[in-house]
């Protein structure tokens, strides 16, 4: 089922780098997603950038040239990524670029509408991005935390890691 996103992209980066953006990451972590009025249905790119680099960064047009590189397994055959409309969003989709800006919309819309424990166990890896850099995660959390975000991913390991940077309690 097709689900109509009623937000606009400018007021969900606005909540993602304001309301829910850690203080410490302000003004260095920005959202960005776009649509190409040119290409077929407004295809587009998406992209989390630290400090103006583009840490993860995917586009409807690079996914198919990278599908290749995906496990197959029966959660990421190159029939379901094809036929899926939002594809299944881990680790390894995030790092060959698998996404594009309705994958962001879809994570904002699940993480906008439900606690920030069940993002941070969500199966999207977007939404547990989202979540990591979050205001609610405190201090004390991220240090809990440390051990057991071994068994993430490197994406999620690499957002940890700025996250504990900017708070300083590396």
């Amino acid at each position: 089922m097709k689900r109509c996103f009623k937000i606009r992209w400018s007021a969900i980066r606005h909540k993602l780098e304001n309301e829910y953006l850690a203080e410490s990451l302000r003004g260095h972590i920005k959202y960005f997603a776009t649509s190409y009025n040119k290409y077929h249905d407004n295809e587009g790119r998406a992209s989390i950038l630290l400090d103006g680099k583009e840490i993860i960064e995917g586009s409807y047009c690079e996914q198919w040239s990278k599908v290749h590189l995906l496990p197959k397994d029966e959660n990421f055959t190159h029939k379901i990524r094809r036929l899926d409309e939002f594809p299944i969003m881990d680790d390894i989709a995030l790092q060959c670029g698998q996404f594009d800006q309705r994958c962001f919309y879809r994570a904002f819309d699940e993480f906008d509408n439900q606690s920030i424990e069940k993002s941070l166990s969500s199966e999207n890896a977007i939404v547990r991005v989202f979540a990591i850099l979050d205001r609610r995660i405190g201090k004390r959390r991220l240090l809990s935390m440390k051990d057991s975000v071994h068994n993430e991913g490197e994406v999620f390991w690499t957002f940890f890691n700025i996250r504990v940077t900017a708070e300083n309690i590396i």
